[in-house]
């Protein structure tokens, strides 16, 4: 086990390797996640709709 000043001296080392994002691209693929979670909630929705009358078709077929 490192010494805890090798340790922290390794961490800063490392942390200056990251790339960070850009604001443009944070703000970019936070569009980006909203408008995919959108229109998976839309599909989902439609899908559900529809399983829904298909069930509520049969139901009514078999009630009579």
């Amino acid at each position: 086990m490192a010494n805890p000043v090798q340790f922290i001296s390794q961490v800063r080392a490392e942390v200056g390797k990251i790339s960070w994002p850009t604001r443009r691209e944070v703000v970019t693929t936070t569009i980006m996640v909203l408008i995919m979670a959108t229109l998976a909630s839309i599909f989902f929705f439609l899908v559900d709709l529809a399983i829904k009358s298909g069930l509520a078709g049969i139901l009514s077929v078999v009630g009579s």
